[in-house]
């Protein structure tokens, strides 16, 4: 049997493929408006129109998008492969090669990267505003006696600040303040919470905590009107929001920022047990103090008493007797009789001095040191000629035991040539030749007959 061929009728629509694209291209603009979608960039590119080209995709699928220059100028952020962005879009039809695409209109960061953006932002409105002044900020109570907790009733941050307070401070007073600490309603319930509290008055301080998490579940931590609820609180507030690593812009405004929960709690209030021995040590020095004040106190009492008995009538009446018999001595002292003795004793001593200093007396005086020192001369010429003769006698014999002459006494005679010079060995005086040959008693001549 053979294949049915299709008939072409005047009923029949023939599509051309640039008007069949037409087609698919307005029945997707009718029936898709502006959409936002979020994904993750790839193949992107941005050649020198300023046009950028990239795809869009998740785990199953993907899709081609251009964002032409006058709306890519507008970025807050450098696109780049890998980036999850949120885009505003419209579906469309490239015609020339018949693609399904997306058009973006704008185009942000998404999750975490937006969210940073947003935090940097606020963060440097706030500081220009001068939240964040460092004269600001006020100095926490040395003892507080009651501390309002804002945080979560069944968070894990309650439980290790109670732990911390009960350890190091049980005297202090602890009011929770239950409010969520995450999600879309957590800012403005904190910030009701904390504004009835500054009016109420009750608390010395605040403490705002929470247990750490992502960016997103502490952004309600980053709340404009919070920050500004925070700076206006009557009472200081300290944040302790997360973990170390972790800042928000309530850390920033708050009086104080501690990097945990527990470590907001030991800065609040003092270890009983330092507390305890620094009030041992003050109360030392009390007892010091005082014992030291009653120990001067005595030494006035004591001072005052013997001033009290200095001035009694008695002690004065011995006083005067005592000083009207040094008078009666001093008066003795200078009577006439007592000046004219006084003045011959001192004649005496200077007739006395005088003969000493008498040109007779000195000259005896004198004639006695020269003989003295004339003995003493001899003595020492006498000393010194004996060592100096003992010397010489040394002197001599260590000579004569080395002078030919003594050799000479023993026997020996020295030869001498017709040069007058000595003769050592026989090669000086050969066979015929006339010496003269020196003995102890003299000289005589010799004739050499040989050598033996």
């Amino acid at each position: 049997m053979s294949e049915e061929r299709p008939a072409y009728t005047a009923e029949r629509e023939i599509l051309s493929p640039s008007g069949l694209v037409r087609r698919a291209r307005d029945l997707l603009e009718r029936n898709f408006p502006l959409l936002w979608i979020e994904g993750e960039l790839s193949n992107f590119s941005r050649p020198a129109s300023g046009h950028l080209y990239f795809s869009l995709k998740d785990a199953q699928a993907q899709v081609r998008c251009a964002m032409f220059k006058p709306k890519s100028t507008f970025l807050r952020f450098r696109p780049a492969d890998g980036m999850r962005v949120l885009a505003r879009v419209r579906v469309g039809l490239y015609e020339a090669r018949g693609e399904f695409q997306l058009i973006v209109e704008h185009m942000e960061e998404a999750g975490e990267g937006a969210l940073l953006r947003e935090f940097e932002q606020l963060k440097a409105r706030l500081a220009a505003e001068g939240l964040f002044d460092a004269a600001r900020k006020r100095a926490l109570p040395r003892l507080p006696r009651r501390i309002g907790v804002f945080t979560s009733p069944s968070g894990a941050a309650i439980r290790d600040v109670l732990s911390v307070l009960a350890r190091r401070f049980p005297l202090v007073r602890v009011d929770l303040m239950p409010v969520p600490v995450q999600g879309r309603e957590a800012p403005a319930a904190i910030i009701a919470m904390l504004s009835a509290a500054s009016r109420a008055a009750r608390h010395d301080v605040f403490l705002i905590a929470r247990g750490g998490g992502s960016l997103e579940d502490l952004w309600a931590f980053n709340h404009e009107g919070l920050a500004r609820a925070i700076r206006a609180s009557a009472v200081p507030v300290v944040s302790a929001i997360g973990h170390e690593v972790d800042f928000t812009i309530a850390d920033f405004v708050a009086d104080l920022r501690a990097p945990t929960p527990s470590a907001a709690a030991e800065l609040l209030v003092p270890d009983a047990a330092d507390l305890l021995r620094f009030l041992r040590t003050r109360r030392d020095r009390l007892t010091r103090c005082m014992q030291h004040g009653m120990h001067r106190l005595a030494q006035r009492v004591d001072h005052a008493y013997a001033r009290l008995r200095a001035q009694h009538p008695q002690r004065r009446l011995l006083a005067g007797a005592e000083r009207l018999a040094r008078l009666r001595a001093r008066l003795d002292a200078q009577h006439p009789r007592r000046r004219v003795r006084l003045g011959g004793e001192r004649l005496a001593q200077l007739r006395a001095r005088l003969s000493a200093q008498h040109p007779g007396m000195q000259l005896v005086r004198r004639r006695e040191q020269l003989r003295m020192q004339q003995l003493r001369l001899r003595t020492a010429a006498g000393r010194c000629i004996e060592v100096r003769s003992a010397h010489l006698d040394s002197i001599v014999r260590a000579l004569h035991a080395v002078s030919p002459l003594s050799t000479l006494q023993r026997g020996y005679a020295i030869l001498i040539d017709a040069s007058g010079q000595v003769v050592r060995s026989p090669a000086q005086a050969p066979p015929g030749s006339a010496l003269r040959a020196r003995v102890a008693g003299g000289e005589f001549d010799v004739r050499v007959e040989g050598h033996g």
